[in-house]
């Protein structure tokens, strides 16, 4: 009893086999693998759903998004895409709604066109070809007016492309609405809270759970961190473990494309990107109506501001591949953040602290890795081990001393 009378109130413990901090997309495909493996799950996110995937384009671009060095991350990105169809449907079934199929969370084998506008541009490319080719990629060279055979609101100026029909998309925003069905029919439960700090043992030797903002202690078993961009700032982590993800900010919009079965046919009718002026630019159109066009690339810590440079950064650069977008609706801005590592490829699995394992820096990867991220995460889980093929991404990669 209080001073006063009450009865003090003291937060009462929950326990569970596995605790994932963050309810994004990643700790939401985590949630439902582990759950599927009969693990008690609990997930403990303010507004599970949300996070970078909400913002996110969604694009399944393992082929155009292949970058200089790194192509480890190149065979991961394959493969998850390679999973997406069955990853899609099995996830349909499991949020109650089978009849939908892939559907349901937007996915879509549209593929995708990468344009150039200048000879520069078209230079880039080209080598982006080069690359492809050499590490045995689909793609396949187009001229200019190929590429507007393709899609006919392309500019007139547009120089070449290239043409990748692996390339797909799914809507981010379906995708985590039908996670969260999904966990809920597996038994996960939520704590609609954010974590404050990690507990440990007496020894300070393994985790043992979390405590959450409104005070209330969660035990596990094992805690799985995938607060994207926020998980090394999590309070009661050892000084000694370094967690590499920085947040890496992103502005995208959203326009209303006119119906597609109007008498000028599809706006779009796949994904088409560029590099303009040295700077990415995207144009991924949904069959929903929806266009979304992305993103900026700042690296200007927690900063979230829709700047009206950023707005018009994207839409000058979407204007020269697109002109007729100038008269489309815009219906929303936003800014998020990615969670960026060193080498931009994600950890995985266990970080070094018994107890605790990490799913995050996923980059700019996010939607597209969740197939083999909720894999990769459930056989550790399970057994201790990340499956072979997800050990170049081991949380530990990075030992003691981080790259700069």
């Amino acid at each position: 009893m209080d001073a006063c009378g009450a009865t003090a109130h003291t937060p009462r413990t929950t326990t569970s086999d596995v605790l994932v901090i963050g309810g994004g997309v990643i700790g939401l495909v985590t949630a439902w693998r582990a759950a599927l493996r009969g693990l008690r799950v609990t997930v403990a996110d303010p507004r599970p759903g949300g996070g970078a995937a909400r913002v996110a384009a969604g694009m399944l671009a393992a082929v155009t998004e292949l970058h200089h060095g790194e192509e480890a991350l190149l065979d991961l990105n394959l493969a998850s895409a390679g999973r997406y169809p069955a990853f899609a449907a099995e996830l349909a079934e499991a949020a109650g709604d089978p009849a939908a199929g892939p559907a349901l969370i937007g996915y879509r084998r549209c593929g995708t066109l990468a344009v150039a506008l200048d000879a520069d541009d078209r230079a880039e490319l080209r080598e982006l070809h080069l690359l492809q080719q050499r590490c045995g990629l689909a793609a396949e060279w187009l001229t200019g007016r190929e590429c507007r055979r393709l899609e006919p609101m392309l500019a007139p100026g547009v120089r070449g492309g290239l043409r990748v029909d692996g390339d797909h998309q799914a809507d981010p925003r379906l995708l985590t609405d039908a996670l969260l069905r999904a966990c809920e029919r597996a038994g996960v439960a939520f704590h609609r809270s954010a974590a404050r700090a990690l507990t440990l043992d007496i020894t300070g030797e393994r985790a043992t759970g979390a405590r959450l903002e409104d005070g209330t202690p969660l035990t596990a078993g094992q805690v799985v961190l995938a607060a994207g961009s926020r998980s090394a700032d999590l309070a009661g982590l050892p000084p000694d473990l370094p967690i590499p993800v920085r947040p890496v900010k992103g502005q995208i919009l959203r326009l209303r494309m006119p119906p597609a079965n109007g008498p000028g046919g599809p706006f779009l009718s796949r994904t088409v990107r560029a590099v303009v002026r040295g700077g990415q630019v995207y144009l991924v159109p949904r069959e929903s109506g929806e266009l979304v066009i992305g993103a900026t690339s700042e690296e200007l810590g927690w900063d979230t501001t829709v700047t009206a440079g950023g707005v018009y950064q994207l839409l000058r650069d979407a204007h020269e591949l697109i002109p007729g977008l100038t008269e489309l609706p815009l219906t929303e801005t936003r800014a998020g953040l990615r969670p960026g590592t060193p080498d931009n490829a994600p950890l995985l699995g266990p970080s070094g602290l018994p107890g605790l394992q990490l799913a995050t820096g996923h980059y700019r990867n996010g939607v597209l890795l969740a197939p083999v991220t909720g894999e990769a995460l459930a056989e550790s889980l399970t057994t201790g081990e990340l499956p072979d093929w997800a050990r170049p991404f081991r949380a530990q990669r990075f030992g003691a001393e981080v790259p700069a």
